[in-house]
């Protein structure tokens, strides 16, 4: 966990004694030249709102000035605090500190590269707020504005349905970094978010996978104003990797048990095949390949009984 400065206060018209109904933890890297403008989109949007809020900016160690326009800009904005770590932690850390910290009933994620219409941020609280049942709503993206598009499209859809196919669910947009959710619900699997970008396909499918009401609104998605942070190749590699990890957690014979029936029954017919055709006789294949399935559903058995006895799901 990267070092936290003290939280700065920025003459807040929240006090303690007025909890906020809403935080929205807002992750800053390098963002000095529209930082100030996110955040006052944000502030208006919130303000009109009529919802009570805090706008947590944290400034995950940038290399420009960043925090200097943050700091600049704060007694505009007199429901912002702002957050500095001394060395760089990923989105993923910053998202899970500050839900951590939140002190609204309703957390809110987004980023600060005016891709996202966080004006729109209040139509997702709203959402929350008057339908009980629905405990994390997701803007689902309607287009693709990213690097490397021509690369991303694909990769992402093939996870998507990887992890559609896992949890058993449609999921419009697995990765989308604008969403609110109940913190209290949430709280259970902060534990779990990794530092990086794939942070926001943890949350998903935790919510997911212990049958939490999640909701998709369509969004627009803008181009993102400065330099991507997003790598292809380990970040491709990286999400891929929680979608398994996740449904590893949660539901491991989801994971496990298809293939070691596909092995079990190869095997078998494999068996059949050479009894038919040597006389009894087993090929060392066939065992092989019966003994792994064998040796799969055992782990995936031992590993759904771990998931049952650990009381978190």
């Amino acid at each position: 966990m990267p070092d936290v400065t003290t939280p700065e206060t920025s003459g807040s018209a929240v006090t303690p004694a007025q909890t906020p109904y809403v935080t929205i933890v807002l992750p800053c890297y390098n963002e000095q030249d529209h930082v100030v403008d996110e955040v006052e989109r944000i502030s208006a949007a919130m303000d009109a709102s009529g919802y009570t809020y805090e706008l947590l900016a944290v400034d995950d160690c940038s290399t420009d000035e960043t925090l200097a326009r943050l700091q600049e800009a704060a007694p505009r904005f007199p429901n912002m605090r702002i957050r500095a770590f001394h060395r760089n932690g990923g989105s993923g850390t910053v998202r899970r500190i500050g839900s951590q910290e939140a002190r609204g009933e309703i957390v809110v994620w987004t980023d600060a590269d005016m891709s996202y219409p966080n004006e729109r941020i209040p139509e997702l609280v709203q959402i929350l707020e008057k339908d009980p049942t629905i405990d994390q709503v997701v803007g689902a993206r309607t287009t693709e504005e990213g690097s490397h598009k021509f690369l991303r499209v694909p990769a992402k859809w093939f996870i998507r349905k990887v992890a559609e196919r896992l949890a058993g669910q449609k999921i419009p947009d697995l990765n989308s970094g604008l969403r609110a959710f109940r913190r209290s619900v949430a709280r259970p699997y902060l534990r779990l978010l990794p530092p990086g970008f794939s942070c926001v396909t943890t949350i998903t499918l935790a919510f997911m996978s212990n049958q939490h009401d999640v909701y998709y609104l369509p969004i627009d998605y803008a181009k993102r104003a400065g330099k991507s942070k997003f790598n292809f190749v380990s970040d491709a590699y990286r999400y891929i990797l929680q979608v398994l990890r996740m449904i590893m957690y949660f539901n491991p014979l989801k994971v496990l048990m298809p293939p070691a029936l596909w092995l079990v029954g190869i095997g078998l017919a494999k068996g059949v095949f050479d009894v038919v055709r040597y006389g009894f006789y087993l090929t060392s294949n066939t065992i092989v390949t019966f003994l792994s399935g064998m040796l799969i559903g055992a782990v995936a058995l031992l590993a759904d009984l771990i998931v049952r006895s650990r009381g978190d799901v």
